[in-house]
């Protein structure tokens, strides 16, 4: 369960922006992350639930999410298309020369603070 680790390493980076930006209270924090970034969106609520009532500068906060959606990039005819549906094989033109464009990425999209 890496899911653990992520959280720790999100609610430090909170905790270092708030402390730039004086902020005494988290009531949010929303992540966005790729659909083939491994990432078990339940898992992860639960971790922040459990993490947060041990921090309290978010120990009332809210963990959203969004998923951004895998494409892929196929080089032989130019074009992108949807991982998940189709996989490593381009569907415009049967080629495996394809690579992850997006969806495997984890980024803080935002805090809200009280």
């Amino acid at each position: 369960m890496h899911e653990l680790s992520i959280v720790t390493y999100v609610i430090d980076q909170v905790k270092e922006i708030a402390e730039q930006n004086d902020l005494k209270d988290v009531e949010s924090v929303t992540l966005e992350f790729g659909e083939v970034s491994g990432i078990v969106p339940e898992y992860l609520v639960d971790c922040w639930a459990w993490y947060a009532k041990k921090t309290p500068l978010i120990q009332n906060s809210k963990l959203l999410y969004e998923t951004i959606p895998a494409v892929t990039w196929c080089n032989a005819c130019k074009t992108t298309y949807p991982t998940i549906q189709y996989g490593k094989i381009c569907p415009h033109c049967g080629s495996p020369e394809t690579w992850l464009q997006q969806g495997n990425e984890m980024n803080i999209k935002q805090i809200v603070a009280c």
